[in-house]
């Protein structure tokens, strides 16, 4: 990587221009600024002194000729490397730090040393000089020093930090490489990249690298990891790291956001009969509630058309010292409007602006849908002036809620002209307004309207060649998802892991075997690991298309790397296998799985019975039968 005056050398250095001109009423010579008899011996160094001097200094030669003053006169001694570098440490700007390390290379005959590259490093890389600091690294290694641990932790914290997460799993790479073992901070960082990266299995990969290393999660690694297996749909696996957190000697014990996290994982899967299950655990070993569990549990009452047990959660909620928020009163207000309390929704909305509780665009966008449940269309269009009036913007929701409303209505027109207008005013148009408006354009056989629109969504000006794509998948639109997704991909404007996903679900619904693979080898070609859902979606298109190989070779990489399956993956990997007839593979795999406690053993036995069944192989399904009649005794 070419590093323009920023990739160091110690032979053949380029002079580097550093120096912004200063105006100073008086200038300080810098040899001047620290007398020499003070410098006689590390310990007789004023620090604030040399400091000042090399703040002082303008230029490159000021700042060396001063360097060049601490040595002693007679046996023309120096200042140990240790104070250099505790000289070095004190610096905030990452040039001088720069050139000082630069003069004791070249100038000042001090050894190459891995603490001095640290501080150079640590600078460079807080003020996001990323070329340098790549070839600072280089210069390292060609200078014969070893990055340590602080060198990799310095390098992984901040390239991750800012974003850049294939470098520093390359750096991970080059420490494992170098035989260092890393540490819970570099190893949480990563995996909270890789989370808010929405890429769930390497955020599990560098768990199960982060636990074979013998490395201790704490509090708020386990917390991250029961959210990563929450996103990923690896429910079991989540729960399994609360019980360890519950039973493992106590050291890291779950906590109420432990519990939320997990709460919040299943309602996102709307299973909402687990999370009740996982709110009386909660419950029964005591952990404390707050508002994030309230108000989660207050929705998923309301799923469950428990009102009673929403309602009665939520006027408890301050008895329990846990005051609601503008969340708790708009997941009540839905929750009353999804049960047809149209009278308890409108006076909870009322009540919110008597006592003057605040209220946002969710609030009113809950009530507009409301009076569209109620019929009460004119009320619903009223809100939108109510909330104007009170300095709340609609947003496209808002819209996308009204327009649906005038749809069910039969009021097309009055729909068509808002969302033109919205369209010539410059409200953004987001997916949901999109695709409300081509059902609504279809459900009425305006195809010609709709038409327009796809055509539009293919060379998209209003939103982003991704939200294009989502918008084209979601609403079915076969051919010209794909013809997008494949400009967008070469383009380079794919970057969120959800269009590749949103694109294999697609391709699968509709039986296109070879789409789904080809969008899963552009996205591992763009550095993503696939979900446990994903890759049994791939897997099955293998097997659709009689590749049986490839489809073997994903199952064993996805497991090198450190990925947990859901029971689905490895069940569809049997299946090929007896597709196959492979069954000295079909029964390793099963003798690996019935060691495996996160798989369902009835099951594993049933589906193995089923694939023997198929290849008429009945002893075989039969003695796999008994196996679970053995374990009913």
């Amino acid at each position: 990587m070419p590093m323009a005056s920023s990739s160091p050398s110690t032979s053949g250095r380029r002079k580097r221009d550093i120096w912004a001109p200063k105006s100073r009423h008086h200038h300080v010579s810098s040899s001047a600024s620290v007398p020499l008899h003070l410098l006689r011996t590390d310990h007789l160094v004023n620090m604030n002194e040399v400091l000042n001097a090399i703040e002082q200094s303008s230029t490159e030669d000021e700042l060396f000729d001063f360097l060049a003053s601490l040595k002693r006169d007679a046996t023309n001694c120096r200042p140990s490397l240790r104070l250099m570098v505790s000289i070095l440490s004190k610096q905030t700007d990452w040039q001088k730090t720069l050139a000082i390390h630069d003069w004791m290379m070249e100038k000042g005959d001090y050894p190459p040393s891995v603490f001095s590259y640290n501080v150079v490093l640590r600078n460079v890389l807080r003020a996001k000089q990323w070329d340098l600091a790549h070839g600072l690294v280089k210069e390292m290694r060609e200078n014969s020093v070893s990055p340590d641990k602080f060198t990799y932790s310095t390098l992984i914290t901040s390239f991750g930090k800012h974003g850049f997460f294939d470098e520093s799993l390359a750096f991970l790479q080059q420490m494992e490489q170098d035989r260092i073992v890393g540490d819970l901070i570099i190893y949480s960082n990563l995996i909270e990249l890789a989370r808010k990266l929405k890429d769930y299995s390497k955020a599990i990969s560098l768990f199960t690298k982060l636990r074979n290393a013998n490395i201790s999660p704490d509090l708020i690694a386990y917390n991250s990891m029961i959210n990563v297996f929450g996103k990923a749909k690896l429910f079991n696996q989540a729960r399994e790291l609360i019980r360890q957190m519950r039973e493992e000697g106590g050291a890291v014990a779950p906590d109420t956001v432990s519990y939320s996290t997990l709460l919040n994982a299943f309602v996102e899967d709307e299973n909402f009969l687990e999370a009740l299950s996982v709110f009386s655990e909660m419950k029964d070993v005591g952990i404390p509630l707050d508002l994030t569990t309230c108000n989660i549990m207050i929705d998923v009452y309301g799923k469950l058309d428990m009102v009673k047990e929403a309602d009665r959660l939520f006027w408890s909620m301050r008895k329990m010292n846990v005051s609601p928020n503008v969340v708790s009163y708009n997941t009540m207000l839905r929750v009353y409007g999804e049960a047809e309390l149209f009278g308890e929704a409108i006076h909870l909305f009322r009540l919110m602006q008597r006592k003057e509780i605040e209220q946002n665009v969710v609030t009113y966008n809950t009530m507009i849908m409301i009076y569209g449940k109620s019929l009460e269309h004119e009320k619903a269009t009223n809100l939108i002036q109510e909330m104007r009036d009170r300095g709340i913007e609609p947003d496209a929701i808002t819209y996308s809620t009204i327009i649906s409303i005038w749809d069910k209505a039969g009021k097309l027109d009055r729909a068509a002209v808002l969302f033109q207008k919205l369209r010539s005013t410059g409200v953004k148009i987001d997916q949901v307004l999109y695709q409300t408006m081509l059902v609504a354009y279809e459900r009425a056989g305006l195809i010609g309207h709709a038409k327009r629109l796809l055509h539009e969504l293919k060379h998209p000006n209003e939103v982003s060649r991704e939200t294009a794509v989502l918008i084209l998948a979601r609403a079915g639109r076969i051919e010209e998802a794909i013809w997008l997704f494949r400009q967008a991909f070469d383009a380079g404007n794919v970057k969120d892991i959800s269009v590749f996903e949103c694109m294999i679900e697609l391709f699968s619904r509709n039986k296109k075997h070879a789409n789904v693979i080809e969008v899963f080898e552009k996205m591992r070609a763009a550095g993503y690991f696939p979900c446990s859902n994903i890759i049994a979606v791939v897997l099955n298109a293998y097997g659709k298309l009689q590749e049986f190989e490839k489809a073997e070779a994903v199952y064993q990489e996805m497991k090198e790397e450190g990925c947990i399956f859901s029971n689905q993956v490895h069940f569809q990997m049997l299946s090929l296998y007896g597709a196959r007839r492979n069954f000295n593979s079909l029964e390793a795999l099963i003798e690996e799985l019935e060691s495996n406690p996160n798989v369902h053993k009835k099951d594993l036995y049933l589906v193995a019975a089923g694939v023997y069944e198929r290849a008429n192989r009945l002893n075989d399904a039969s003695r796999l039968i008994s196996h679970i009649s053995k374990r009913n005794r």
